[in-house]
């Protein structure tokens, strides 16, 4: 499998992606990722060279947002000044699923921030999806804290602020990395 750096031309692909994962996420009883995300917004991540995507024999199976940037109100002042990398939107293909693509990516994203100078990995996951923290935590990364006030609309409730970090670190995550 290769991993390779999102096109301006992956967003509708990338989009109903997401739409296939919110769908089997709601079959889980999951309210994750419910609203349609901004097809703006993810070209403009891709144009910023953060987005990746793993391609067997052609077709994309998983993606990755990996960024320096952290979400605004998540981290303390102290946790953004240590050298970090931040993930989001770490999606797999239901046709890939239990093959460990995730993990592996994980590891991917881990090895390239240890790479760039980066000490954490992090991530902010979905408040209320109690499976997703665990398979964090059996990724190797551990719970720094929930943050539950600050959402986008009005200061109100957080969807996704259980907030995780894992040291980075080499890696032998079997990827063909056509990303440099």
């Amino acid at each position: 499998m290769r991993i390779v750096r999102a096109q301006p031309d992956d967003v509708s692909k990338l989009l109903a992606f997401r739409e296939e994962a919110a769908a089997w996420l709601t079959r889980l009883g999951s309210d994750q990722w419910q609203r349609p995300y901004p097809a703006d917004r993810l070209l403009a991540t891709i144009e910023a060279g953060v987005v990746f995507n793993v391609l067997d024999n052609g077709a994309t199976v998983a993606t990755i947002t990996l960024t320096p940037d952290a979400e605004a109100g998540l981290w303390t002042e102290e946790e953004l000044s240590e050298p970090a990398r931040y993930i989001n939107k770490l999606t797999v293909a239901r046709t890939h699923a239990g093959q460990n693509l995730g993990g592996r990516l994980l590891d991917w994203a881990g090895d390239r921030a240890y790479r760039n100078g980066a000490k954490w990995l992090r991530l902010d996951a979905w408040t209320t999806n109690e499976g997703l923290q665990r398979y964090y935590l059996r990724q190797g990364f551990t719970h720094v804290r929930t943050v539950r006030e600050g959402g986008a609309v009005n200061g109100g409730p957080r969807v996704s602020g259980w907030l995780a970090q894992r040291p980075t670190g080499p890696s032998e995550h079997g990827f063909h990395d056509e990303t440099d």
